[in-house]
């Protein structure tokens, strides 16, 4: 029996330029599905005569610390991209580590703020206030944990010593899912906290 040819490429990684391609494919479509909320948020807003409604408690000011988090794990996945380049395993895999912990320390604290305005009795079913927090807030931390996944696995191959100057496709493509969640949290930490 002969051995099988091979030569058609499907044995060897897509380029990395395929890779990047796909990615920006999925943060634009996930862009649209963003703007799509915000632009329902804004318009609910736009529509209610006092926004947020009285009596209701102000959006807690750990949101700050959650967003400072996320901003430092930004920092850390552009640190892993450059050590990935460089061919620094070791810091790409302090990098990778660190960032993998700070996304799980930023859903942590929206946990917390979650459960601090729970307390305050602002509930998704308290009124459309409560609704369109939780939903946008959840929404984006339902993506952080999609990211978190891809985090984990990328960051357990650069401990495996997987990752090279010449190939680091993970690392890169983690690093275009990540920063966008980020800009995205930015703006919606905007939209939430300055109503005006």
């Amino acid at each position: 029996m002969n051995a099988p040819i091979r030569g058609d490429g499907r044995d060897r990684p897509a380029p990395l330029e395929t890779g990047r391609f796909g990615m920006r494919l999925l943060v634009a479509a996930l862009s649209m599905l963003f703007a799509a909320s915000l632009v329902a948020y804004l318009l609910i807003r736009s529509r209610t005569p006092v926004w947020p409604p009285a009596g209701m408690p102000r959006l807690p000011g750990t949101l700050w610390i959650s967003t400072l988090i996320l901003l430092a794990s930004s920092v850390t996945m552009q640190a892993a991209v450059r050590a990935a380049r460089a061919g620094r395993a070791a810091a790409l895999r302090a990098d990778m580590l660190v960032t993998t912990l700070l996304g799980v320390a930023f859903l942590a604290s929206q946990t917390l703020n979650w459960f601090a305005l729970v307390a305050e009795n602002l509930t998704a079913k308290a009124n459309l206030y409560g609704f369109t927090f939780y939903i946008l807030t959840g929404l984006h931390a339902a993506h952080v944990v999609g990211g978190l996944i891809p985090l984990a696995v990328v960051t357990a191959r650069a401990f495996k010593g997987r990752y090279s100057a010449e190939f680091h496709p993970g690392v890169e493509y983690c690093a275009i899912y990540w920063h966008f969640l980020d800009v995205v949290w930015v703006v919606m930490f905007a939209i939430l906290m300055f109503p005006a």
